[in-house]
């Protein structure tokens, strides 16, 4: 089956007369140029479908809530246009952090999900966000060593300036699994190190951390500054100004990765939910702990996040790949974040306002 569109994102950014081969759920080629052969010929720009590295729930639904709930989560999203999702789980007890993990495992063994995110318990308690503070803890090695070793973890959120953070990033990147500096009270120095330790990622940058200031320039500007390092962002208008948003992305595109940090009420709306064992209250879709003014989680869509970031000038190319091919390279998921043979036949279809119209996942429409 050949696609066509009249714009792609392709590989070396936005062409016209843009067009992809599929036979069954993967890519076999793909090109520029007219085709009287396409099967199909779309209205819109054609992308890679989007890649959520960093979600907690949707649909009224959280990751941590059993599989029923796991798949409510990933239909939400999907609709949206994100064919990729790893779960994140907040922090709570060992045991059941632990029994979430092994639950959700099957989905990642089935192609459902693309891994699992600990978002805690190893966080500083006076970058908390969210997060109840009574089960936190120090990111003691067996216990790193038991989280992981119950399921596919693929990312871990560490404050590197808590007692045996370093030897855990160590431990953590020399198995493959993807160390990301956040809810953390580190100085730059500290951010440094964790990140000559094995860090390369930035949990939501400049959420849950010091702000930067000109003389204490705290964990933002080592992990913005270094080249290597991953950083995510939530896009929604809230957690970030907009115009820091379209600042970052210019200073450091390939290394951009929008996230959602959604909660349950992405694609539902305002009203009382629960995170990670927390009342949380919803208004004008903001999420907010009850009776309080901290941030909790977000309501937001990758698909929204694209939009509210080219509303704020990034280029459409710049966050179309800070919501594709970025997060997919950050966490190395392969198959997943371009448009090319090999990969999973996973596409987007976006009107002129990049409203999401069609929706494929493994070369199914959905």
């Amino acid at each position: 089956m050949i696609i066509a569109a009249d714009l792609m994102l392709g590989a070396t950014g936005i062409v016209a007369d843009g067009w992809v081969a599929i036979d069954g759920d993967l890519v076999t080629d793909a090109g520029v140029g007219a085709r009287d052969d396409a099967d199909e010929t779309v209205d819109g720009l054609l992308c890679p479908g989007f890649v959520d590295v960093h979600s907690h729930g949707g649909g009224g639904a959280g990751f941590g809530d059993g599989l029923e709930d796991a798949r409510k989560v990933l239909s939400t999203h999907l609709a949206q246009g994100t064919t990729t999702m790893v779960a994140s789980l907040v922090t709570g007890p060992m045991d059941g952090i632990e029994a979430s993990v092994r639950e959700l495992a099957p989905l990642v063994d089935a192609g459902e999900l693309a891994g699992i995110h600990l978002e805690g318990p190893w966080l500083a308690a006076s970058f908390k966000g969210a997060h109840e503070p009574s089960w936190l803890r120090d990111p003691v090695l067996a216990d790193v060593q038991r989280l992981v070793g119950a399921g596919p973890v693929r990312l871990v959120t560490i404050a590197p300036e808590l007692p045996g953070a370093m030897v855990a990033i160590e431990w953590l990147a020399a198995q493959g699994v993807v160390v990301a500096v956040g809810h953390t009270a580190a100085d730059a120095a500290c951010t440094r190190a964790a990140i000559s330790a094995g860090a390369m990622g930035a949990t939501h940058l400049f959420n849950a951390m010091p702000p930067m200031l000109h003389r204490i320039p705290g964990p933002v500007l080592p992990l913005w500054r270094t080249p290597d390092v991953w950083v995510e962002l939530i896009c929604d208008g809230v957690h970030v100004d907009v115009e820091l948003v379209a600042h970052v992305v210019a200073t450091k595109s390939s290394r951009v990765v929008f996230i959602t940090d959604a909660m349950a009420a992405a694609g539902v709306g305002d009203g009382d939910y629960h995170l990670g064992g927390r009342h949380v209250e919803v208004r004008g879709g903001v999420a907010r702990l009850a009776g309080s003014d901290t941030i909790a989680g977000s309501t937001l869509t990758l698909s929204r996040a694209v939009q509210v970031a080219v509303a704020a000038g990034t280029s459409i190319e710049s966050a179309l790949r800070a919501a594709t091919c970025n997060p997919a390279d950050y966490l190395g998921l392969a198959g997943v974040g371009r448009l090319k043979a090999g990969n999973f036949a996973d596409l987007v279809v976006l009107d002129d306002a990049l409203r999401v119209t069609r929706v494929m996942r493994r070369g199914v429409w959905q």
